[in-house]
């Protein structure tokens, strides 16, 4: 089976390269912009793709021809998308809309990586079929690549929406909340933290074998792939900090309109996970579980 990844440099896209790389099942095409930065380079496996260039994403397809895509790749900084929503739009909807129209002339299976900020958070945990209401620029442009991906006529589609992902990973440009809250609190300054907004932080990993389970079994449609555990964002800080042994009296809770960010966030998402438990046998860790992976890795990468 072809699999195609797109944003293979990413967070996700380097969790999906590890768990397929050595997959016997798998033909691994690995795409992002630029040089090839998973630790292990692929080779012949990677080709660099601008997912906003017709004439890249025309010609990687035409040499792949892949059974099926996993589109990862996004402008996902929620703030800088706000502050330019012409990018925004090309990253995350025109980017979108190359990849679909390619995915029509192969037959492939197109799994697009979505987002709860589709959501405006008054009535989460949500399920797949809630209706959306973005509140800022980047869940619009979300949300319209969910459309374009649903409505072009696509021979098999899914849509995996998750929530704060977190991780470790070479090279990455953006860091993630987890890795945030550790770092500020292991330097014991003082931190600002919203106790406003609930979430469902989500392993990479995690979402990496909920992806792979959707593309493996052909599966369709709209599914939650987060994890099981909802907290504050406030929580989720303290909850790192008890766990690696740290001080968090340092942490001071504020409301999110104290902080000025351009973006507005949703207050409460989260999401219920049956169907995916259900249809895919997804199972994610618990939050505690995932900062056990966590702390494995930052280990390895100490030895």
């Amino acid at each position: 089976m072809k699999i195609l990844i797109t944003g293979s440099n990413g967070l996700l896209g380097q969790k999906l390269v590890a768990a397929l790389r050595n997959d016997p099942e798998v033909h691994l095409i690995a795409t992002s912009r630029g040089a090839d930065r998973t630790p292990e380079p692929l080779g012949e496996g990677y080709r660099s793709m601008d997912i906003t260039s017709p004439a890249e994403v025309d010609a990687v397809f035409a040499a792949v021809k892949p059974d099926a895509v996993i589109h990862t790749a996004a402008m996902t900084n929620v703030d800088a998308c706000e502050l330019d929503p012409k990018a925004c739009q090309l990253q995350n909807v025109t980017a979108t809309e190359l990849l679909v129209q390619a995915a029509i002339r192969y037959r492939s299976h197109v799994l697009h990586l979505s987002t709860d900020f589709i959501f405006d958070g008054l009535n989460g945990p949500y399920r797949e079929d809630d209706r959306p209401a973005p509140l800022s620029i980047y869940g619009k442009s979300k949300l319209d690549a969910e459309h374009v991906v649903m409505n072009a006529g696509l021979a098999k589609w899914a849509i995996a929406r998750t929530i704060i992902v977190y991780g470790i990973a070479e090279g990455l440009s953006r860091s993630n909340v987890v890795l945030w809250a550790k770092s500020a609190l292991e330097k014991g300054q003082p931190i600002k933290v919203v106790d406003d907004q609930w979430r469902m932080p989500t392993l990479a990993e995690d979402l990496a074998d909920g992806c792979i389970r959707i593309v493996k079994r052909g599966a369709t449609g709209v599914y939650n792939l987060s994890g099981p555990d909802g907290m504050s964002i406030l929580e989720l800080v303290q909850r790192v900090g008890t766990y690696f042994q740290l001080d968090t009296s340092v942490v001071t809770a504020v409301k999110s309109d104290s902080l000025g960010q351009p973006a507005k966030r949703p207050p409460r998402t989260g999401f219920i996970l049956d169907k995916a438990r259900r249809d895919l046998g997804y199972a994610p860790r618990n939050f505690e579980q995932g900062l056990a992976v966590l702390k494995r890795q930052l280990a390895d990468q100490v030895d």
